[in-house]
């Protein structure tokens, strides 16, 4: 009889110390490949996780693919940072509640040799006409993110863009395409985040920062649970209010890559 109460207590016991991982949530999120490079997640999830018992599983690929993944209903919520994309998404139905949450800015980087002339110029368009005409090499992302539709809408403006080989499409991440930047002693646009946190290994030199077209805001965006009902509806606004909350925006400003701050919050200046 002794034996049967302590095995009942000892299952008691084992049902109470399983039971908040059993009830663990799990939010999906696609996200760019800067807030994962840069280490940004990995400091912000965690505090997230612990104090409302969930699991992210993040999906690091670039906007337009995270934003797929999310039409798709294949992830909970989205964070991105292409503006026009972002409106049309949830213009079309297919997401709900975008918040902003923060920005940095992209930057050209390149080879220390500059051989396009362009450092320490603050006219994005001006720049990249420079780069087009000296023929020296740019690595592009390729892959339909945030990033690259910048460029890309850059480039429109410019009215013009390299040619032949002197244009790469490299259809890569953001930490990938500095590394082959740093290889082929070329251009790249970059974030910021991203490029602090590879400069030591790919010695990339900024060459163009300040404009204000090179602005990059980030926002989040829950799946519309009206076209997805399998989706965590209630999971991605708890990330969502999290990361717009003080204290998610506090942690935002106080991450630092190599001492810098390199992710501004902006969930105050609006939706």
């Amino acid at each position: 009889m002794l034996n049967l109460k302590k095995n009942l207590a000892l299952l008691g016991f084992l049902l109470a110390a399983t039971a908040p991982a059993l009830a663990q949530q799990v939010i999906k999120l696609s996200t760019t490949t800067s807030t994962e490079n840069s280490g940004l997640l990995q400091y912000l999830l965690p505090k997230f996780e612990a104090k409302t018992n969930s699991k992210v599983n993040v999906i690091s690929v670039g906007t337009g693919k995270a934003l797929e993944l999310a039409r798709n209903g294949d992830v909970d919520v989205t964070l991105v940072h292409a503006r026009p994309s972002e409106d049309k998404f949830v213009a079309e139905g297919h997401g709900v509640n975008r918040r902003d949450v923060m920005y940095n800015d992209f930057i050209i980087v390149g080879p220390d040799s500059d051989p396009a002339g362009i450092k320490g110029s603050k006219d994005v368009l001006a720049a990249m006409k420079k780069i087009a005409d000296s023929k020296a090499r740019f690595i592009s992302r390729g892959d339909n993110s945030g990033t690259d539709q910048m460029e890309k809408a850059y480039w429109k403006q410019a009215g013009t863009q390299p040619q032949g080989t002197a244009y790469v499409s490299a259809g890569l991440g953001m930490g990938e395409v500095l590394n082959m930047a740093a290889e082929m002693k070329a251009y790249t646009l970059t974030d910021r985040a991203t490029y602090i946190a590879y400069k030591a290994r790919t010695g990339l030199q900024v060459a163009v920062e300040g404009d204000p077209k090179m602005f990059n805001p980030y926002g989040i965006i829950a799946v519309n649970p009206q076209k997805h009902k399998e989706a965590n509806y209630k999971g991605a606004m708890q990330l969502t209010e999290w990361m717009t909350s003080d204290e998610g925006q506090k942690l935002i400003a106080a991450f630092k890559v190599e001492g810098q701050q390199v992710f501004f919050p902006s969930a105050k200046a609006g939706k």
